[in-house]
């Protein structure tokens, strides 16, 4: 592709891979640094160049991607990156770090003269692989030619949110909010319907084609009743993301009592070992339980 950007990722964790894999089929260059550079070496047959120096991997980048777990881990590859990027470069943060995050990393970025676009993904393992993510972004106007190539590359649609970062993290923790509503409540439902001595199936059935259907409803469903949980999305990480919806949901003033159910129920799954599983393993925490004794 004729002066196609030169792309870095930083992060090759599930969604990291799948990214990689759409950026090249967009026939994007791409370099690929994971702390851990066993995780990014399988990238090296598929067509990335594999850097194990992360100042190399970002020095001739025209764009450099971050999808990493959390604020801290962000706010640390970029402390250690950013000395070796080239003027003009943009940074894409991709990593869901909540508002406070997000806000602080844009101070970073300020601080040590970085373009930063604001630009979280909606989407999961597979979307990221077949390149149907959803791009939220949000920052200047003048970035938008360099980075809307990865954009296009990666997901299906981008959604302009604003022209400072900060909009486009806040819409992500909104739509995280509501995949953890439609997990939570898919696992609920078949556990009812299992207590009830109800065949399960025949709750994806019931709502199928109907006003409260959802191919997410179903895709999940589905996982739970077939006992799939390879991670789309891993368990832990919704959980992170739920604590920073919980945390800004309480600072603009909105109740918090639905999240707080949803963090319970996360909780408890992962505290009972399922946290490296995908979200829908959140089906632990409605399994029924034996009936207290009668008195």
């Amino acid at each position: 592709m004729a002066d196609a950007p030169r792309i870095t990722l930083l992060g090759t964790g599930t969604m990291g891979v799948g990214m990689a894999h759409a950026i090249l089929r967009g026939g994007l260059p791409l370099t690929v640094w994971n702390r851990h550079v066993e995780r990014a070496r399988p990238l090296a047959d598929d067509g990335a160049t594999v850097a194990e120096d992360l100042a190399e991997a970002v020095r001739e980048a025209d764009v450099v991607v971050t999808m990493l777990f959390d604020a801290d881990a962000v706010t640390a590859v970029m402390d250690e990156a950013s000395g070796a990027m080239k003027d003009g470069a943009v940074w894409v943060q991709s990593s869901t770090v909540g508002r406070d995050g997000t806000a602080a990393l844009a101070r970073f970025a300020q601080e040590h003269g970085l373009t930063m676009v604001d630009a979280p993904m909606v989407g999961t393992k597979q979307p990221a692989e077949d390149g149907k993510l959803t791009v939220l972004a949000s920052g200047p106007a003048s970035a938008k030619g360099l980075v809307q190539p990865v954009f296009d590359a990666v997901g299906a649609k981008t959604v302009w949110l604003g022209d400072e970062p900060g909009p486009a993290s806040a819409m992500k923790l909104v739509a995280n909010s509501w995949v953890g509503v439609l997990t939570a409540g898919t696992a609920q439902g078949i556990q009812q319907a299992r207590a009830f001595g109800l065949d399960p199936a025949q709750f994806l059935e019931t709502v199928s084609g109907g006003a409260a259907d959802s191919p997410y409803l179903q895709t999940k469903g589905k996982a739970i009743l077939e006992e799939r949980f390879d991670p789309q999305f891993g368990l832990d990480g919704l959980l992170k993301d739920l604590r920073l919806i919980r945390a800004a949901t309480a600072d603009a003033g909105v109740p918090t009592t639905l999240v707080d159910a949803l963090v319970a129920a996360f909780e408890q799954a992962s505290d009972e070992g399922h946290g490296r599983e995908d979200i829908a393993a959140v089906t632990a925490s409605f399994q029924p339980k034996a009936a207290a004794p009668a008195v």
